[in-house]
């Protein structure tokens, strides 16, 4: 199908590619100029402008959004508004806040123009190859879509949840969830450390990725961490925080969920601003290995 990308970041610069395998016809916009010239490098059609990116598109357009949360996808919205008609779809695929897309489904279906909220995971490796995707909006406008979203994703990782908002409301849940679990691999490997036993971490990283209960994508990547720096040396053990796991703690706090993993770990982000402990440093990694956010000195 013939649809418009807007974002071309790591995520959305992949996600793009993935798109072109498939055999969709896609046109790409971003503020930024380096951004464009990179993706024109590896064959991408692009746009210099949100007009000229829907002049491109045709009648019954599709623009995909894959820009950070919060006023970048506000005005990105708010200019789409201008150019695209009624019968026209925007898909927002980033870490926005269900709320939003909430209120900007019931702003733009006034005008006629459907929005689909898609909680996309599987980080950068994902966005290439395959990713996971948790979808919230009118069913008919998901069933219209449906197989643009089974081509980006890996078997069995593409699911409509419900109602509009429902997809950015279940990515912000798993976005809690991967807190607590990075945060119990780091304070894991940070127990191993201080033991005095000299133990080799990618080879405890690679057992514990064969056949035991923790095994997983994240041990996984923890072992290659471990592979790249054996120390983690350049790896500073501070861990950014996007919004998702706050926005979890304060879900469970007005659901009356005792939500005290997700709550613990957010507050060792919050600590490892003035840390720089081991455990950090392996979240850190991690957050290296499948999101690709610099995590250097």
């Amino acid at each position: 199908m013939k649809l418009g990308v807007v974002g071309l970041g790591k995520m959305g610069h992949n996600l793009v590619l993935n798109m072109m395998d498939k055999g969709h016809d896609v046109t790409a916009y971003d503020i930024s100029q380096a951004s464009i010239e990179a993706a024109e490098i590896e064959g991408i059609q692009t746009a210099r402008s949100l007009q000229e990116l829907c002049a491109a598109l045709g009648d019954e357009k599709t623009v995909w959004i894959m820009v950070p949360a919060g006023e970048v996808v506000e005005s990105i919205v708010e200019g789409l508004k201008h150019c695209m008609d009624q019968g026209d779809t925007i898909i927002d695929g980033g870490n926005s806040h269900y709320k939003d897309s909430i209120r900007r489904h019931d702003e733009l279906r006034e005008r006629g123009i459907s929005f689909i909220d898609v909680g996309t995971s599987g980080g950068v490796e994902g966005a290439r190859s395959g990713a996971c995707m948790m979808i919230g909006g009118e069913e008919e406008d998901f069933k219209r879509l449906e197989a643009l979203f089974e081509d980006l994703c890996v078997m069995g990782g593409c699911a409509y949840l419900g109602r509009s908002g429902s997809g950015h409301f279940a990515k912000m849940v798993h976005n809690g969830i991967e807190y607590g679990m990075l945060q119990a691999i780091g304070e894991g490997f940070e127990i191993i450390q201080r033991s005095g036993f000299e133990m080799d971490n990618e080879k405890l990283a690679r057992v514990w990725s064969s056949g035991s209960v923790i095994r997983g994508w994240l041990m996984e990547l923890c072992q290659r961490a471990f592979k790249n720096c054996p120390q983690l040396e350049g790896v500073k053990g501070k861990i950014a925080s996007s919004g998702e796991g706050l926005w979890t703690v304060q879900e469970a706090l007005e659901l009356g969920v005792p939500a005290s993993v997700i709550t613990q770990s957010l507050l060792a982000r919050y600590a490892s601003n003035d840390d720089d402990s081991f455990s950090a440093k392996v979240v850190s990694a991690l957050r290296r290995e499948f999101g690709g956010h610099d995590v250097s000195k």
